[in-house]
């Protein structure tokens, strides 16, 4: 498979996420083992995944400015999904869960903020060739499209997966060309970079032509109904 360009181009903002803990199914660095066995009920692969330790986990602590730690978070994605699709075709390759973990704090900016523009793009990188990226917060409370409480976080991360393109599209509804994109993705071993520019500032520049058309919050006409994202 090809390496993207990405892997070879030059970093300034290299370091901007200090490495706490390299991949592994038994973090020490942050205690998720109640979490993930309350997750099993959300979600239908994760109690075999974690049976057959198929699920990682990679733990980054902040350690630069916002526009640095995007840039590095976006690189350790694509760190993620490359290791990833060449595996996802082998056996039990639907199990494979990646998860990047995010610990420390920029002064005035939650993690939400922080997570929102590289998990934007690499969602758009990487689903026409069938890998989803998903983002959870450290105590915050979500809650599925019926209505369900899901389990608070201890910490926020980046789950990347296999797309299960029965199941998938249907959490993009708001995105329905990603939505598309995902139900007929198909990995030909291409170059995802091919295409587009290699440092973080373009990556972003690229990434806004695919955001939904703004629209009007019901509470708020003055607030965009998108994903909040971060722009430094």
């Amino acid at each position: 498979m090809t390496i993207p360009r990405t892997t070879a181009a030059p970093r300034p903002t290299a370091g901007a996420l200090r490495l706490v803990e390299p991949g592994t199914t038994r973090p020490e660095s942050v205690d998720i083992s109640t979490y993930v066995q309350r997750m099993t009920a959300h979600c239908p692969y994760l109690e075999a995944s974690l049976r057959q330790d198929l699920t990682a986990w990679t733990v980054y602590r902040v350690d630069g400015d916002a526009e640095a730690v995007e840039a590095e978070l976006f690189h350790a994605g694509v760190q993620a999904a490359e290791w990833l699709r060449p595996l996802l075709n082998r056996p039990h390759g639907l199990l494979r869960c990646e998860n990047i973990v995010l610990l420390g704090e920029v002064p005035g900016i939650r993690h939400r903020e922080l997570m929102a523009w590289p998990h934007w793009a690499l969602k758009n990188l990487y689903g026409p060739v069938g890998v989803m990226f998903g983002k959870f917060y450290a105590g915050e409370e979500e809650v599925t499209a019926t209505g369900a409480r899901i389990p608070t976080a201890p910490a926020s991360f980046l789950p990347v997966r296999a797309a299960v393109r029965r199941r998938d599209p249907y959490f993009l509804r708001a995105t329905p060309d990603l939505a598309a994109a995902l139900a007929a993705a198909a990995d030909d071993g291409r170059d995802v970079f091919e295409h587009i520019p290699a440092q973080w500032k373009e990556i972003r520049t690229w990434t806004r032509r695919f955001l939904p058309p703004t629209k009007p919050s019901p509470s708020s006409p003055d607030t965009s109904a998108n994903p909040p994202l971060h722009s430094s």
